[in-house]
Order: C-alpha cells, then sequence, then structure tokens
C-alpha cells in the first residue's frame, strides 16, 4: 500500500509504523517541517531536551531499559554535531538509537550555507551506518531500513540526514512490510563449533562463563538461557559492567564484575581457569588487563553476534558467530543430548577454591561515624531500595564502580552505564529516557557531582516533563577517578583534579523547581534516602562524602587479573603474592 505525502510527514508516519511511542529532541530551522507534523498529532510523544547530547543519551537510557530503539530529532550544523559524543558512546555499548538529522537544503550543501556541517561525513565512524536523503521518493524506504539495522545483529547507533526541501517535496510512502534489506546478520551458530563447546564443558575442572552486554542486548530470552545453563552446569559466572542483571546477583553461581575494578575472586578465576566461555562480551581492555597475561591456561570460547570482535583482542579457540539467544538454546540441546555431563567433583572443588578467595571480602570497608563513605550510601541505597521497582543509571568515575560493587541486579535491563566510550554526563540525561519508558519505577542516577554538572541543564527536561527522577550524587568535591589515579600512579600530583566553585546543590535544584536534599552525617543517611524515594517529583540529593577514598579493587593500568590492589584486604595483611588468601 502506498500513499503520496511530504517528507515530513513521511518521517511522522514512518516512526508510527516502528511503533516508536517517544521521541527527544530539539528543534531548529532545519527540522521545522518535521516539529510542524509533530504538533499536528497525539500518538508520538516529543520531549524536548535542553542540549543534544542530551537527547542522545535519554533515548539510550530508554533503549536500554526497553529493549526497544530509542529516537532523536535534531536540527542540521551544530544539532548535529552537538549528538556526536551520544553516536559514539551508543556505538561502543551496543545501544540500538535512530537520530534524525535536518540538514539545509539539497541545492546549498557544499556552499557553506548556515549551520551546513557535512553531518554524514563527520559521523561515519561514529554509526553503524549512516544515509543522506536527496529524493523524497526513497524517504520511507530509508527510514525503515535505518530501524532494521539499528536493531539487527549486534545494536547500535544509525543516522538519517534529511535536506529541507526533502522534508516539504511530497513522494511516495512505502509501508516496512514491502521493503526488503539486504542486512541480514548470522544469528544461528555453527553446530560442529558449539557442539566442540560442550565436548570442551564435559572436560573442564576449572570452566567459567564470561558474560557481557551481549546477553542483555539479545533480549529477556538469551538472559533466560543463560540463567538455566549456569544452573544446570554449575559453572561460577562473572560478568562486565554492561552486563549486570544477565544473571541474578543473588544466583548461587554468581562471583560478581570482573575487570579493572572487578571483584577479588572474579579476577582471579578469570585467571586460573581452564575453559572460559566469553558470552556476549568483546575482551575489552578494562577487563582483559595485560593481554599476555590474561587467563593463561584457558580454552577460551567466544560467542558473539558481531564476527570483527571475533578474534580482534583475544583469540579463541572456539569461534562461534550467532545471537546470543539462538547459541545458547542450541548449546542447551546439544549439551542435553550428551547425556548433561560435566566434572561435577572437580567443579566442586573449583568452587572451593573460589570460596577461599571470596574470605578476603574485598569489598569490606571501615564505616566512619564522623563522615559518609561513598562505599556506605551504596550499600545504604542498596538496603533501602532493592524491594523497589528500580532502575539505576551512573554518571563515570569512582561512583560508577562502587554502584556496579554495591548495588544488585537481578534482571536485565535495569543498569544504565556508560562502559565503552566512559562519558560523563550520560547518566542524568539517560534517567529521563528510562522515566519516560517507566514512569511508574523508582528511577535513580548514581552521580559524582562533576559529571553531573556536564548536563546539568536537563533538570529543566526533568520538572517540565514531572519525571520524578532521582539524582544521588557522592559529592567529594574531586574529579575522583582522576585523583585516584594521580595519588596512586603520578606521585599524588593532583593536577586539575577538583573545582574551587561548586554549586549548592540545593538551591540549584530549588532553582529549577525540584526538590534539594543535602546529608554529611551517617546518622542521618537512612532518612534523607527515604525522603529522595518517597518524594513525588525530581530530587537532587547532595551526599557529601569523604574526599579522598579510593576504589579497590583495582587492576593497574598493564597488570595482570592476579596483581590487584586490594585496599583495606590488603592493608591488613591477609593477601600475599600470587593471590594466595592468609587464613
Amino acid at each position: 500500500m502506498t500513499r503520496e505525502m511530504t517528507g515530513a510527514k513521511m518521517l511522522v508516519q514512518a516512526l508510527r509504523d516502528q511503533g516508536v511511542d517517544t521521541v527527544f529532541g530539539y528543534p531548529g530551522g532545519a527540522v521545522l517541517p518535521i516539529y510542524d507534523e509533530i504538533f499536528q498529532q497525539n500518538e508520538i510523544r516529543h520531549i524536548l531536551v535542553r542540549h543534544e547530547q542530551g537527547a542522545v543519551h535519554a533515548a539510550e537510557g530508554y533503549a536500554r531499559s526497553t529493549g526497544k530503539p530509542g529516537v532523536v530529532l535534531v536540527t542540521s550544523g551544530p544539532g548535529a554535531t552537538n549528538a556526536v559524543t551520544g553516536l559514539t558512546d551508543a556505538l561502543m555499548d551496543s545501544i540500538p538509537i535512530v537520530v534524525f538529522t535536518g540538514q539545509v537544503p539539497t541545492f546549498m550543501i557544499g556552499s557553506d550555507a548556515f549551520q551546513e556541517a557535512d553531518t554524514v561525513g563527520i559521523t561515519r565512524p561514529c554509526t553503524k551506518h549512516n544515509w543522506l536523503v536527496k529524493d523524497t521518493d526513497k524517504l520511507s524506504t530509508t527510514i525503515h531500513e535505518a530501524f532494521h539495522v539499528a536493531t539487527s545483529g549486534r545494536p547500535g547507533p544509525v543516522l538519517v540526514d534529511i535536506p529541507k526541501d526533502v522534508q516539504f517535496a511530497t513522494g511516495t510512502y512505502l509501508k516496512p512490510s514491502t521493503t526488503a534489506s539486504h542486512y541480514q546478520p548470522q544469528v544461528k551458530g555453527d553446530i560442529e563449533e558449539i557442539t566442540e563447546l560442550v565436548a570442551a564443558m564435559e572436560k573442564a575442572k576449572r570452566p567459567i562463563f564470561y558474560t557481557g552486554g551481549g546477553v542483555i542486548n539479545s533480549g529477556p530470552a538469551a538472559s533466560q538461557l543463560l540463567r538455566e545453563l549456569v544452573d544446570a552446569t554449575g559453572f561460577p559466572i562473572t560478568s562486565t559492567l554492561m552486563g549486570l542483571g544477565a544473571y541474578p546477583a543473588s544466583g548461587k553461581n554468581w562471583l560478581g564484575m570482573l575487570g579493572m575494578h572487578g571483584l577479588y575472586e572474579a579476577n582471579l578465576a578469570m585467571h586460573d581457569c581452564d575453559l572460559l566461555i566469553n558470552i556476549g562480551a568483546r575482551f575489552d581492555d578494562r577487563i582483559t588487563g595485560r593481554i599476555d597475561a590474561f587467563s593463561p591456561k584457558s580454552t577460551r570460547a567466544h560467542i558473539d553476534i558481531d564476527p570483527s570482535s571475533i578474534n580482534k583482542v583475544i583469540k579463541a579457540d572456539i569461534p562461534i558467530v550467532g545471537d546470543v539467544a539462538h547459541v545458547l538454546e542450541d548449546l542447551l540441546k546439544v549439551w542435553k543430548s550428551r547425556g548433561r555431563k560435566t566434572q561435577a567433583e572437580a567443579i566442586a572443588k573449583w568452587h572451593m577454591k573460589i570460596d577461599t578467595w571470596r574470605k578476603v571480602d574485598c569489598l569490606a570497608f571501615t564505616a566512619n561515624e564522623n563522615s559518609i563513605k561513598p562505599q556506605h550510601a551504596l550499600a545504604r541505597l542498596e538496603a533501602l531500595t532493592k524491594g523497589h521497582d528500580r532502575y539505576i543509571c551512573t554518571e563515570v568515575g569512582q561512583h560508577q564502580m562502587w554502584a556496579a560493587q554495591y548495588l544488585n541486579f537481578e534482571d536485565p535491563n535495569r543498569w544504565m552505564t556508560s562502559g565503552g566510550l566512559g562519558t560523563m554526563g550520560y547518566g542524568f540525561p539517560a534517567s529521563i529516557g528510562v522515566q519516560m519508558a517507566h514512569p511508574e519505577s523508582l528511577v535513580i542516577n548514581v552521580a559524582g557531582e562533576a559529571s553531573w554538572l556536564m548536563n546539568m541543564q536537563e533538570m529543566g527536561t526533568a520538572v517540565q516533563y514531572r519525571l520524578p527522577v532521582k539524582q544521588f550524587i557522592l559529592n567529594n568535591e574531586r574529579l575522583g577517578m582522576v585523583r585516584q589515579w594521580q595519588e596512586l600512579l603520578h606521585g599524588e600530583r593532583y593536577s586539575h583534579s577538583w573545582s574551587e566553585a561548586l554549586p549548592d546543590f540545593v538551591k540549584l535544584a530549588e532553582a529549577f523547581g525540584a526538590k534539594g536534599i543535602i546529608c554529611k552525617d551517617p546518622a542521618d543517611l537512612d532518612d534523607a534516602i527515604m525522603e529522595m524515594i518517597n518524594h513525588d517529583g525530581p530530587v537532587i540529593f547532595d551526599c557529601l562524602v569523604e574526599k579522598h577514598e579510593n576504589c579497590f579493587p583495582m587492576i593497574p593500568s598493564g597488570k595482570a587479573h592476579n596483581e590487584m590492589l586490594l585496599g583495606e584486604a590488603e592493608t591488613q595483611g591477609v593477601i600475599q603474592a600470587g593471590g594466595a588468601v592468609l587464613v
């Protein structure tokens, strides 16, 4: 079925046909025809952000928490260039978003017209694919293709650049069902390679599942199949920052997060395992540490839908290209058909070994009666919110790592953070996107004061749309992670790692028309957190924490997994060289 309509109307109709209910954006001259069409309909909500970077991060939060693509609409020139950070963030973390940018009329392209930029050229390295549409007749098929590319295979951001004259012109609209895509990623894994992995699982004495964001991106079925596989085999499981929640933190085989600020037991298990099964992770440098010392005694299997991730960093002995859910389904079938065999006695000994590492209690800290430790703040936040329908976002820095360590996730899509790019300013707009998608849920952004200030203007968005997002700021008046590295690695030369002009966050909240809470006494912390939770509008919670607390465990850059710095556990003499526990 075809219809004649303007390019601007085509875009809105395509969004309807793709099931889009929310668009995050900021108007400008090059997209006014589209905004005029948005004005004349009521099916799609438009959320007016205060900065285009905020629009993309909000779309990321929406996408990550729902599994549906996030949608952004911005103008040409600076509107598009302001979106670049968010696009790169989404590319690194495999978040499906579709960004529409206005462009100067086709006859002005290349003339340095007002608010002209080579958007396709600028965004080519930071999108999965992008298009400049110069023919209105091709606009609808391009939009449908954009949604397909963003959500198929390894998800990621795409961009469609639409000149203003294309928006005004009339063309033929085609519905999604009438279009076919040449992009058809492989989703089924090779059955011989899957069988080879099952054979390795049957022989393994010290196996480990290493899971990543690809499990969550694959959808709810992948997480369910992962849980079945882990519980059936009894193999221990760890996860990257992006994979938290795919397997429940309360699960008996859960080791916690691994990597630079991962748990002691997870990192040592990764180092000492004899079979490493990577499911939907990309061997990021924050995980591997020193490449030549990474999991040196193991056979390595790698399951990933992106063929370019296989052998990119770590050579895979058993490479399996395919969608996680499809591969796990086949893996379980083959394993069951061969008799559900494991080296049960050896695996029991492996768990006993891991339990000795657990005795270190690497997240233990000594509370202070006179000031709030950030670890204590997050431990209390976990205790007081874990029974809620809760979504957690973070900014980037020490607070992000403490949140990953002390907050527990039982389900996927509940944890939104910037992993690969490490974008300060991500968390606040992301929390707005999450709250739009889940209006009745408790949405908390764990922040540092420096990160939060990078997109503080989005407080206007939260207030305008009555979004009760909670901004839980661990305020140490420092760029905490930068200061920690300067202390440990740069001779305590604290070069520009603090600000001498921080705002009064309570007054700032009130200036926006929101609620502000400040807490600096540990005795008042629980009551203050409950006040934040129970308030029915947006809140800025200024939690004044110890200024020079370091985030441990920590694998120093360039070191192996068994060369962790452990903070209090180390200074108390419970660890010796090589990771042995003195008991």
